[in-house]
């Protein structure tokens, strides 16, 4: 099939390497404008602008809105069979979503009708899930409701972050999306509407969403922190600044809430159940350290606490 890509971020270039590698035939991508990043926050291309400029001979297009009247007569000049969708990023309006005669695929990382929405592998950790997974589904105007073609499963283990469970997905995705493309062409693959029930939502985390709440249960933190690993971040305070925690791990330590415990080699804080151990953490302006070598540089005192106002 002619096919034009849609995606922005890292997690999108490995699909569209291997839509690359199949037998359709990629004539372009879009993505999300080139934004400014880096200290000296220069104009950046994204990840999939910059894996498509090294392709050569695939044309690039960054509107600024999907909606843009000439984006979309661009994309009816290019008169694509289907559009192949991960984390784009935009909202595409139905002008666009009417073009392509097989309509826009997207691949979603979640079973759905779980988890519709921009973070859904963050949430299905922070949730306490076992397993999670990805789904192939035509877009339609109502979010991430379309009707699915494919879904495949993925544990989740007891230490993955957001970030581990992403990379898995997105190679087992890439792979689920070309078999879809490849069944579409066939006219062997029917797309199956989503069930009523069990419908969850997953907006993206903010900030606020990652502030860790020391009187929950040690399990419900550590989820937190997994789930926010690499972004936005789980956080608390100490001594009035914010200290990011980037992994913790469970133990069978009793500590009140919010006290910290520190030796040699451990540092550890209590929560609303068992203490967790600060494996590594963030202080504000500096780079992710141990847990221990932080504790040791702002010499603890035994008034210290994490999370206290």
């Amino acid at each position: 099939m002619r096919l034009v890509f849609a995606g922005t971020p890292e997690v999108s270039v490995t699909a569209l390497e291997a839509i690359v590698a199949s037998g359709h035939e990629l004539v372009a991508v879009v993505t999300r404008p080139d934004a400014p990043a880096g200290r000296g926050r220069k104009l950046v291309a994204s990840p999939v602008a910059q894996y498509a400029e090294q392709l050569g001979g695939v044309e690039i297009l960054k509107p600024v809105k999907p909606s843009d009247p000439d984006f979309l007569a661009r994309l009816k000049e290019i008169a694509p069979d289907c559009c192949p969708v991960v984390a784009y990023g935009g909202l595409l309006p139905q002008a666009a979503l009417d073009i392509p005669p097989h309509g826009w695929i997207n691949l979603h990382f979640s079973v759905l009708p779980a988890w519709r929405g921009a973070a859904p592998v963050q949430h299905s950790i922070i949730a306490g899930d076992d397993v999670t997974g990805a789904s192939t589904f035509r877009i339609v105007k109502a979010l991430d409701a379309g009707p699915v073609y494919g879904v495949l499963t993925e544990p989740i283990g007891p230490q993955d972050t957001a970030g581990d469970l992403l990379n898995r997905l997105a190679k087992s995705g890439a792979k689920l999306l070309v078999d879809t493309l490849d069944g579409i062409e066939a006219g062997v693959l029917q797309a199956v509407e989503q069930p009523a029930d069990g419908v969850s939502i997953a907006p993206k985390l903010t900030v606020e969403d990652a502030e860790i709440n020391l009187k929950h249960p040690a399990r419900q933190v550590d989820r937190l922190v997994r789930g926010c690993n690499p972004s936005p971040g789980a956080w608390t305070t100490f001594r009035g600044e914010r200290l990011k925690v980037l992994a913790t791990a469970l133990t069978d330590e009793e500590l009140p809430p919010g006290a910290i415990r520190s030796t040699k080699s451990s540092v550890t804080v209590g929560t609303g159940s068992k203490a967790i151990e600060l494996v590594t953490v963030q202080p504000q302006g500096k780079k992710p350290m141990p847990g221990a070598d932080w504790a040791r540089g702002v010499r603890l005192t035994d008034d210290d606490q994490l999370g206290a106002e």
